[in-house]
Parts: C-alpha cells; sequence; structure tokens
C-alpha cells in the first residue's frame, strides 16, 4: 500500500525525449472545491491558448461534492480533460499524479479554488524565454476571500521583472508564493521529485528545494489570485492549531537545504516569524468565530515555535481577550 505521505520526494518519469508537446501544462487537483472550480476553469480558458499550446487537465482526488466530470466538460466543452483518483489519495499524492500526467516543458499546479488572471501564461512564458537558466518562475498574486474579493496584495519581492537575487536565503525564511502564482519546468521535477513529508508547507519546501539546485525568476505584476477560506487545507489546520505543527517540520527539513553555517539563524528567523504569524491569525479566528478552544491551541503552538516578549504580550492580551 502506498502512504499518503510519502516520506521522501516521488520520483517523476521523464518525458523529455518526447515530441510534440505542448509548452503548457495547468494541471488542476481538486477535492470537494466544486463552488470554486468554475471560477478556476474559465480563468484559464480566457487565456486562448489551443490544445496544441495548452495541456489542462482536472485532477480529482474521488471527490464527493459534486460529479466533478460532469461539470469539468459542461465547462471545459471538451478543452479540458478529466482523470479522477480511484480513491482518495491525499494532497501530496494528487500532486504527484499531476506532475506524472503532465505533458508540457513548464507545469502549472492551480489548485481548484485560485485563479489566474489574463496574461498571466504570456509573461511567465516571456520570462523563461528570456532566462532559460531558470528552472521556476512566479507573479506578485492577491489573495481573495471566498466570496471572490480582494483582502490584500503579496509584498512584492522587487520592482522588474528578472532573476531573484539571494532568493534561496528569502525563501528559506518564510514562504513567499503561492501555488497560484509559480510554474516549473518539469524536468525541474524530473530532477528534484514531487511533493513530499507535510500537507501543510510542502510546496514552501519544494520552493526552497528548487531555490537550491536553479535561478528563480519574478515579475511584480499581480496575475494570479489565492483564494483564503476556512474549508481549504490551511484553514482547516490553522483552526485546529495543526498548522505550526507541520511548519516547524517544514523547517527541519528546508534548514538541510542551506550551508551549515547559515543553519541555526535562517532557522530562528523563520520560527519567529511564524509564530508572531500564529498570533496575527488567532486573532482573526477570535474575532470571526469566537473560539476560545482553537485561539488557545494557536497560542500554546506559537510559544512552543518561538519564545520572545514581544510575542508572550500579544499572546497575553489574545488569552485575556477569550476571557472578556
Amino acid at each position: 500500500m502506498v502512504d499518503r505521505i510519502p516520506y521522501s520526494p516521488p520520483l517523476i518519469a521523464p518525458k523529455t525525449s518526447e515530441s510534440n508537446r505542448p509548452l503548457w501544462s495547468v494541471m488542476i487537483p481538486v477535492y470537494n472545491c466544486s463552488k470554486y472550480l468554475e471560477e478556476t476553469l474559465e480563468s484559464v480558458l480566457q487565456q486562448g491558448y489551443s490544445l496544441q499550446e495548452m495541456q489542462i487537465e482536472v485532477v480529482d482526488d474521488a471527490s464527493t461534492d459534486t460529479d466533478v466530470e460532469k461539470l469539468v466538460h459542461a465547462i471545459g466543452k471538451g478543452r479540458i480533460s478529466y482523470y479522477r483518483q480511484i480513491s482518495n489519495v491525499g494532497s501530496l499524492r494528487n500532486f504527484e499524479t499531476c506532475i506524472n500526467r503532465s505533458q508540457g516543458e513548464l507545469l502549472h499546479i492551480l489548485h481548484g479554488d485560485d485563479k489566474v488572471r489574463d496574461g498571466f501564461y504570456k509573461k511567465l512564458e516571456s520570462l523563461f524565454t528570456l532566462s532559460p537558466e531558470v528552472g521556476a518562475a512566479f507573479c506578485r498574486y492577491s489573495y481573495i476571500n471566498a466570496q471572490g474579493d480582494n483582502l490584500f496584495l503579496q509584498d512584492s519581492e522587487m520592482e522588474a521583472d528578472g532573476i531573484l537575487n539571494n532568493w534561496l536565503f528569502k525563501i528559506a525564511e518564510h514562504q513567499r508564493i503561492q501555488f497560484a502564482a509559480i510554474a516549473v519546468r518539469r524536468e525541474v521535477y524530473e530532477k528534484l521529485g514531487s511533493f513530499y513529508g507535510i500537507t501543510y508547507g510542502e510546496d514552501w519546501e519544494m520552493w526552497v528545494r528548487i531555490a537550491r539546485h536553479y535561478q528563480v525568476a519574478y515579475t511584480p505584476t499581480v496575475l494570479a489570485e489565492y483564494r483564503k477560506h476556512s474549508t481549504s487545507i490551511s484553514g482547516q489546520k490553522l483552526q485546529n492549531a495543526q498548522l505550526l505543527k507541520d511548519i516547524r517540520k517544514a523547517a527541519v527539513f528546508i534548514n538541510q537545504q542551506l550551508p551549515k553555517g547559515s543553519r541555526k539563524a535562517v532557522l530562528a528567523k523563520s520560527k519567529k516569524y511564524y509564530a508572531n504569524f500564529a498570533i496575527v491569525e488567532a486573532n482573526i479566528i477570535w474575532e470571526d468565530l469566537h473560539d476560545k478552544q482553537a485561539v488557545r491551541a494557536q497560542i500554546r503552538q506559537a510559544l512552543i515555535t518561538s519564545f520572545n516578549i514581544q510575542l508572550v504580550w500579544n499572546s497575553i492580551k489574545l488569552f485575556i481577550k477569550t476571557m472578556l
């Protein structure tokens, strides 16, 4: 029986010798996110790529919320292919399936609740063309809520298109990319393997792994939208305080990708960042849900992750809120 959470990077079968490949593969992993899927698919179809230029495929991890195949065919009208797992295999194995089923030279894993804006693929394609040595390219992106309203923009990494400097150490400190915003050369996955180890933070580890071996290109143009909602994997893990446990595990994996002399300092910065992040999110949980148990679990995990005066003070203030 195959483990749902692989403990080493799963191998990806190479496609480099095959002819007549499309340039792009847009692989869309889904599990019970049908309420957002139409928006996701339409955002890709509106880019106007032909079947010869772009493979678009939904990879369904045995969803139970609707007939996903029927939905895909109704929206795609034959343009979008569909594959369903025999049984639910979990997000990591579904990503692995996405990568192995991809045919294109450039691979975009777009979750079934996220979106791309007009020009996403053209812009990233230009970054890969201008810099053939890069292994991945990504854009600035927007956070949206369940209704599709803009919440805020991700901070910009630099002011103009180009290759990021000192990127390994920046991305190793904390997550700065969402799946929706990044495309990767398929040959990179063939060399480095797929996602593994954890079900939150697995992408952060992957982007660090890529940064260790390849240059990464970036555009500050906002071309992708990442949806924050309570039913996502990150939303659920945030509420049950599993998120920080996974982050700590991811930070240990990531530390192994760094030169030994820098590991301790980067790990300390990473833990401090995520402990503070947890308290900010716990405040949001309290305002939205008034879930005392979830908030206090977050506080405990934050103080386990890092310990400093400001964090302790913010934790005390939040704890007092839950008592009033």
